[in-house]
């Protein structure tokens, strides 16, 4: 692991021969605390809003570790912009192994965004060194999700497409062929992966330098294989659930559920997905029950 400094801490670690870049916010002091290990969620890059949250915590007298998949922002590794649910996972493990490394670190939380609100429940179910989960308005389901934010729940025939895209996409890469990306985000009407109205503007508002606005056409295979309901049957550590009543992007509906596999504690919010992050209403809400379930568990 290497370090450069910076006004924040600036790390790489290695998973699987490739350098993944991350950021750790140290608290004041040299009393052992937790550390609370961060990603993004679709796509999403460190820089694009993570920061606000970490600091949080770190005056908090908390540790954060927020880190890039590889492929993603400033870590390396190819191909880039694709996003694998098994690779991402691993890439958790190692940032474990990287946050567990830092000083005066005695305890270790997770802290997973829409997607990564799957994978901290899957990597918290397959390690014995976790001290509580925090996973603010999850994508636990990928089905549900690609019904409600790719399209709308009354219409299919955009899913349908999506999928057939990605998998001619699969089929021309395996022939050797490049891959074919589409956006991430796009205003109603375009191309793109999310195309509610606002998801394009939400995005690009906490989109920091490293974000791309685009992602292999084969995502939506991945996305229907996301499942969390065995990672949570297992877990046996505290969990907080974050969710957005009005979320369009990652249903409420499958959160709960998950919550309820998880048996986790739950707070709910009248917003929709990006309303939680930094600039908007719920923000301040949302971390300070992130920064209370902390106090009360680890």
């Amino acid at each position: 692991m290497t370090v450069q400094e910076t006004s924040f801490r600036e790390l790489t670690f290695d998973s699987e021969g490739t350098s993944c870049s991350a950021w750790h916010f140290p608290a004041e002091g040299s009393a052992p605390r937790p550390a609370v290990v961060m990603a993004h969620g679709f796509g999403g890059t460190k820089d694009s809003g993570l920061q606000q949250f970490a600091e949080r915590f770190a005056a908090a007298g908390i540790d954060a570790l927020a880190f890039d998949y590889r492929g993603f922002g400033a870590s390396g590794g190819d191909p880039r912009q694709t996003i694998s649910l098994e690779r991402q996972v691993r890439d958790y493990h190692r940032a474990v192994d990287a946050a567990v490394a830092l000083p005066n670190v005695d305890r270790i939380v997770l802290w997973g965004v829409s997607m990564s609100g799957c994978h901290v429940l899957r990597v918290a179910a397959e390690r014995e060194d976790i001290a509580a989960v925090i996973a603010l308005t999850p994508m636990t389901d990928g089905l549900a999700a690609g019904r409600t934010a790719i399209a709308g729940p009354k219409d299919l025939l955009p899913v349908v497409r999506w999928t057939a895209a990605g998998l001619r996409n699969k089929v021309a890469v395996t022939r050797g062929a490049a891959a074919t990306f589409m956006p991430i985000v796009g205003r109603p009407g375009e191309a793109g992966a999310l195309t509610l109205a606002g998801a394009y503007e939400s995005y690009l508002a906490m989109a920091g330098p490293t974000w791309r606005n685009e992602i292999d056409a084969s995502v939506g295979l991945e996305l229907s294989r996301m499942s969390t309901k065995a990672a949570a049957r297992r877990l046996g550590v505290p969990v907080l659930v974050q969710i957005g009543d009005f979320d369009r992007f990652a249903p409420a509906s499958a959160a709960a559920k998950t919550a309820e596999q998880a048996r986790a504690q739950v707070h709910h919010y009248p917003c929709d997905h990006f309303d939680v992050w930094p600039g908007n209403d719920w923000f301040d809400h949302a971390v300070g029950d992130q920064l209370a379930f902390l106090a009360r568990t680890v």
